[in-house]
């Protein structure tokens, strides 16, 4: 073990020779700089000291201190209104009984696809708000700015010369107006987060996760109007049995069959997001034309989907059964690939850092384990409380984050900010891990067997031992 590792301190550069964050050049780790960098002697008169602090470091504007929270606020009393307007547009045309049944229906998918986009993004979770925001955009704001939209696109089609009958401009609307308006929207939510949460959203499952989060959103609300129109409609009609009932016949399609088919669509444009934060930046046409190839897959495929529904026979079935499922099995296996892929990239750089002295030997693997991590988190919450396990869970993040920090950067896709980001990253770990590393290293000692201890891995250039 390395001086740091018995002395209590983290490693540093100086003076012991032990690993510190390093600043990459040319995509490619480079050499280690000082973990504290900066400062003068504590000597000398404080007023000078006091004035030139002031100087370098300016006491920040009133708006500078707020501006996150007034932005915050901002966001939130928008999409509140957006909501109020939804809830508005929705009971005037399905009345208050509708939207109450409409609502309580299109509940019931929405916990199952929430916890299954949290489950793919478990390696590197984002945290709930940043969820919360995107399902409350495909919720509200996008929904109203759809529905908006596509009434009035609907509106011009019947009342110009290029169809003949107000059923032919639904039809029009809903395949080729629908699905531009709809996936625009989604869209803009997975846009605002990969330009300011880029740390939320820098990977294909971290895109996935918040397009099909977006767009669980965005069909709750649409479920919400065909359902509550649906049961307007067999109020009317007084229908004889399920077999003719509007409603059953919606929710048996929208809600049993197709809950997954919004979070399809969008998901193509998360992965578009999600590969091009991978990418070097030199790489400057990919990083326009992927998203808008995302984009416009997502819109041919919504097309497809709503242009079937629109034939008689069996033409929607044909297209369901022999295209969407292929489809949402290859997505399916895409996500749980890429989930799979970033373990692996945890389980194969951090024995590097391992080798420096920041992780013990078996935490590389334990931390690259989804059970391992389960079973640590419970060693510590029995041992220690729920404040425990919380701790190790940070270190869980922690350790997958700097793992795909170091990978990106070691692939020529290195942040701007990589060398602060990783200094950050060690010194939390450092910090958590006299809590969290014991039962990380017994969680892998517990379900790995015993076998001959293979060489250590050279750690990253500038993290030699002292």
């Amino acid at each position: 073990m390395p001086p740091a590792a018995t002395d209590g301190h983290a490693p540093t550069a100086h003076p012991s020779g032990t690993p510190s964050p390093t600043a990459p050049g040319d995509g490619v780790p480079g050499g280690a700089t000082d973990a504290v960098q900066g400062g003068g002697p504590p000597g000398g008169p404080p007023h000078h000291a006091h004035h030139a602090a002031l100087q370098t470091h300016p006491v920040p504007s009133w708006w500078q201190r707020h501006r996150h929270t007034l932005r915050a606020t901002t966001l939130i009393v928008l999409l509140a209104l957006c909501g109020l307007m939804i809830l508005a547009l929705v009971r005037e045309q399905t009345g208050t009984t509708g939207l109450l049944v409409g609502f309580g229906l299109a509940l019931f998918p929405v916990p199952l696809l929430l916890a299954a986009f949290r489950w793919l993004s478990a390696p590197l979770p984002a945290p709930w708000r940043t969820h919360l925001f995107a399902f409350a955009w495909g919720a509200c704001a996008a929904t109203l700015v759809a529905i908006l939209a596509n009434g009035f696109a609907t509106d011009w089609l019947a009342s110009s010369v290029v169809v003949d009958s107000p059923r032919e401009a639904d039809t029009l609307g809903a395949t080729l107006i629908a699905p531009v308006v709809e996936e625009t929207t989604k869209a803009a939510a997975i846009l605002l987060l990969f330009l300011f949460r880029r740390r939320h959203l820098d990977s294909v499952v971290s895109g996935i996760a918040a397009a099909g989060i977006t767009a669980a959103g965005f069909a709750f609300t649409e479920n919400i109007l065909y359902l509550g129109t649906a049961y307007g409609e067999d109020s009317a009609l007084d229908p004889d049995g399920l077999s003719n009932s509007a409603t059953a016949g919606t929710f048996l399609i929208r809600i049993v069959f197709a809950p997954f088919a919004h979070p399809l669509f969008t998901a193509m444009t998360g992965i578009a997001f999600g590969v091009v934060a991978a990418l070097p930046r030199r790489r400057r046409v990919l990083r326009v034309v992927l998203p808008l190839v995302g984009w416009f897959t997502a819109v041919l495929l919504h097309a497809i989907w709503n242009g079937s529904a629109s034939f008689a026979n069996n033409t929607f079935l044909v297209v369901y059964g022999l295209f969407m499922l292929p489809v949402f099995g290859a997505l399916t296996w895409l996500a749980v690939w890429s989930r799979l892929h970033e373990l692996r990239v945890v389980r194969d750089t951090l024995p590097a850092y391992a080798a420096a002295g920041w992780f013990s030997e078996p935490e590389p693997w334990s931390l690259s384990s989804m059970r391992a991590r389960s079973m640590a988190r419970a060693m510590a919450r029995r041992s220690h409380g729920p404040a425990a396990a919380r701790t190790v869970a940070d270190y869980q993040h922690d350790a997958t984050a700097l793992a795909l920090l170091r990978a990106r950067a070691t692939n020529g896709a290195t942040a701007p900010d990589f060398a602060a980001r990783e200094h950050a990253l060690l010194q939390s770990l450092w910090s958590n891990r006299p809590l969290a590393g014991p039962p990380t290293t017994s969680a892998a000692l517990a379900l790995t067997p015993p076998r001959p201890t293979p060489p250590p891995p050279q750690p990253w250039p500038g993290y030699g031992v002292g």
